[in-house]
């Protein structure tokens, strides 16, 4: 009786757990969507041309810098993708997402910001969700232009894989994040979505199902960008 009631416990205790672990990945998911909300409401935001064609969007809530090491930041949010193969769907389920690296620190001046980085090729895309990949050095990353379009752009802009910005302090900017890597967060994907799952199964090939969480953000990308506009 003793060990039936332990054993009843402990059960009780891991779903708790478990529950709780999902509740906070469900919780960054949701803040995603708003931020994302918010930025869309800024006069000059993202240009348009460039939503358009990109093939993925990572959005990346309240980084912070920590005291360890030489200024060092952690973090985390979504990656979300146009869905198949050729990323010619319509935005897909999330995968979450790990955000590292020591120049972060140096740009976020110890306030909470919030990154959003537009993924402009399948080679970054199927880059990111398969492994780490350091911006600048695995994959051409610069600071994303700002207003309706992208025409005054540099050609450094326009070579780049992954087009990055930030808002801190109400302030919208593109920034760069060279030297900072990117990786699939497979803890936080097996916390949202209940089991093991590679991030590239959840993004292209529907291996889960689109989360209540993540509804705001993938109805504001639906709406915004409909199509991929880019060059196949």
């Amino acid at each position: 009786m003793v060990k039936r009631s332990v054993l009843l416990l402990a059960t009780v205790f891991l779903f708790a757990l478990t529950a709780q672990a999902q509740k906070k990945e469900a919780e960054r998911v949701e803040k995603s969507g708003r931020v994302m909300s918010e930025i869309f409401n800024v006069p000059d935001n993202i240009p348009q041309d460039l939503l358009d064609k990109a093939e993925c969007v990572i959005v990346l809530p309240s980084v912070l810098k920590f005291a360890v090491g030489f200024g060092g930041s952690y973090g985390r949010g979504v990656m979300v993708c146009r869905g198949g193969n050729d990323f010619t769907g319509r935005w897909g389920a999330p995968s979450m997402i790990a955000l590292e690296g020591g120049s972060i620190g140096f740009q976020l001046g110890g306030q909470a910001t919030d990154f959003v980085l537009l993924v402009m090729n399948k080679r970054g895309a199927e880059g990111i969700l398969s492994s780490k990949v350091k911006l600048g050095a695995d994959a051409a990353a610069a600071a994303g232009p700002k207003g309706r379009t992208s025409a005054a752009a540099t050609d450094i802009t326009m070579r780049a894989e992954i087009l990055s910005y930030s808002r801190a302090r109400g302030l919208f900017a593109g920034v760069s994040l060279e030297g900072s890597t990117l990786r699939p967060d497979g803890d936080a994907n097996r916390k949202l979505y209940g089991k093991d799952l590679k991030a590239a199964d959840i993004v292209l090939h529907n291996a889960a199902p689109l989360p209540a969480s993540a509804k705001e953000l993938i109805s504001i990308l639906n709406r915004k960008s409909p199509k991929n506009l880019s060059a196949k």
